[in-house]
């Protein structure tokens, strides 16, 4: 397999969109990727989209973005995976570039959530889950993350006010990135006074749905040799899945595909959890990035919370994460994510990333979808 590089990265600001199409995102995002680049011309795109079917009635989507940008002829297709499909998308990309078939690709995720209300939403993100046993019976994937926090609420000992320091960095993270959709850190307090959604996730455990669309620019080594100093590696490339219902897995506490894509990615890379400087988890629900700390290996079963407690996810701890304020604070255009999530690793490794800079040369992300049915892992290493 050949080595592959992120050559080229643009990101549009996350939020709520109600003058732009979810093609106008994408495009906007592939022509100033390419112009970062410096290449006018690709051998594919990958395009990451969970939803456009359901919320916006478009499907194809890849080959109207293509269209749309200008890209005739090219190979083009869209990738869904739920909430990894920006990972997913990546995947497809890192695989067509290793591989030797190509030499550039373009890899896009967009989502276009704000159009419709609430309930339509709901309805659309759970259909990633078991539609005949979990969302027939009325489990969106609020009540469903519900049902997982209280559950680790009891095993572990802890209180739902413990969560409040996953959502505290992410907002504290997110208030220096200029492309995020919630820019004002919250308190404890805050965090805790919350309204409730489903007891006991209160509102600010949920990362919000929103609107966005994000690019990287892959390369083989041969093109990448001549942008050594843009250049980031990605040197492992994982996915695993588990059973698509929480009561079909033998722990619901355990993300068990999210142990296996890490897992694979670290061996893979070769290296272990102790390796990694920084983190990008898919923390759409506070429950959620403790589980995937666990998963990892960054925390023992029951002890990703207290790592949250004890300041080691900050930007000065052990190991950061939700460096530029993850799906909480940046916000959470669904297939898009794991695209932003690969542009901010490029943003730290290249050393880019501000008053949000960490220290580190190798950093993962991961996207899953459904509560934990996929997940896609990506390492990349810094060419510093």
């Amino acid at each position: 397999m050949g080595r592959v590089y992120v050559v080229g990265t643009a990101q549009t600001p996350v939020g709520e969109h109600w003058d732009r199409s979810a093609r106008d995102l994408a495009v906007s995002s592939i022509v100033k990727a390419m112009e970062e680049a410096e290449v006018g011309e690709a051998d594919a795109i990958y395009v990451g989209n969970a939803l456009g079917g359901e919320l916006t009635g478009q499907e194809h989507m890849a080959a109207l973005i293509a269209d749309f940008a200008g890209l005739d002829g090219i190979e083009a297709l869209r990738v869904e995976a739920a909430g990894a499909s920006g990972g997913a998308a990546v995947r497809m990309g890192y695989l067509s570039v290793a591989s030797g078939l190509k030499d550039i690709v373009i890899v896009t995720g967009v989502e276009k959530m704000s159009d419709l209300a609430g309930p339509a939403v709901e309805e659309a993100l759970v259909t990633a889950a078991d539609e005949e046993y979990e969302a027939v019976h009325g489990l969106s994937f609020v009540a469903l993350n519900a049902l997982l926090m209280r559950r680790y609420i009891y095993e572990h000992g802890l209180e739902r006010k413990d969560f409040a320091h996953f959502s505290v960095n992410a907002h504290q993270n997110a208030s220096h990135n200029d492309h995020a959709m919630f820019r004002r850190p919250i308190t404890v307090d805050q965090y805790e006074n919350a309204r409730l959604v489903a007891d006991p996730i209160g509102l600010l455990d949920p990362a919000p749905a929103a609107d966005g669309a994000a690019t990287i620019i892959l390369c083989s080594e041969k093109v990448a040799g001549g942008k050594p100093d843009s250049a980031v590696e990605i040197i492992a490339s994982a996915v695993a899945t588990d059973a698509i219902a929480l009561h079909d897995r033998q722990n619901p506490l355990f993300l068990q595909g999210t142990y296996e894509s890490a897992r694979r990615a670290y061996a893979e890379a070769g290296i272990g959890s102790d390796d990694i400087g920084v983190y990008e988890p898919h923390d759409a629900f506070s429950i959620m990035a403790a589980l995937s700390l666990e998963a990892c290996g960054f925390a023992s079963e029951g002890q990703g919370v207290r790592l949250a407690m004890d300041g080691e996810i900050t930007l000065e701890g052990r190991i950061p994460i939700c460096t530029m304020g993850g799906l909480k604070g940046r916000g959470y255009p669904v297939g898009a994510s794991g695209v932003y999530q690969i542009v901010e690793l490029v943003q730290q490794l290249r050393g880019d990333a501000g008053a949000n800079q960490v220290d580190s040369r190798l950093g993962m992300a991961q996207s899953i979808g459904g509560s934990g049915a996929t997940t896609v892992t990506h390492i990349l290493k810094s060419s510093r």
